[in-house]
């Protein structure tokens, strides 16, 4: 063995924590660099915009349900009022957004992505498309259900119906 090379076994890895319940570190670390390569590009792709991560989510959700109103993508993303007014006066001052009244309740905002928007969010979007069909190419094809199942598991259950209404759990 290499002098750089550690012998580690799931043993080492997971190992109890202060309950004495067995902590999955290697799933936890994987977590780590899976989530910090996978919005790398986009960070960048956003960062030359003077964008960061936060306007990547209310583009997101706009996109995935044109018309959403604020209202629900505040609950969606749980932030403050405060945080979204920023990130959406950025996102509609530079044309990403716009902002339309409610038909049958003036009161309601509702959101939508320009032209400009859809095409920022397609581009920010390839790469980690790219990224997710790559890493499932060499999966078994059963293998994607398996992993959405996995993933809904990690939400907390009172947001499953939020889930089912951005059409989340196709498929499962």
């Amino acid at each position: 063995m290499a002098a750089y090379e550690n012998n580690v076994n799931k043993a080492d890895i997971n190992h109890a924590g202060p309950d004495g319940e067995t902590l999955p570190l290697d799933i936890m670390g994987l977590f780590f660099f899976a989530y910090r390569d996978f919005t790398g590009d986009a960070d960048a792709m956003l960062g030359h915009q003077g964008f960061g991560r936060a306007h990547h989510r209310v583009l997101y959700f706009v996109c995935l349900r044109p018309g959403m109103p604020v209202a629900d993508l505040l609950d969606i993303l749980k932030i403050t009022k405060q945080s979204l007014a920023r990130v959406l006066r950025q996102l509609i001052d530079n044309g990403y957004i716009e902002q339309k009244t409610g038909r049958s309740d003036r009161r309601q905002r509702l959101l939508f992505a320009t032209d400009k928007g859809r095409d920022f969010f397609g581009t920010l979007s390839t790469t980690q498309a790219s990224r997710i069909n790559d890493a499932l190419a060499g999966l078994p094809p059963e293998s994607r259900k398996t992993i959405l199942h996995f993933l809904v598991g990690m939400v907390d259950p009172a947001d499953r119906a939020t889930l089912e209404r951005l059409n989340l759990m196709i498929g499962l």
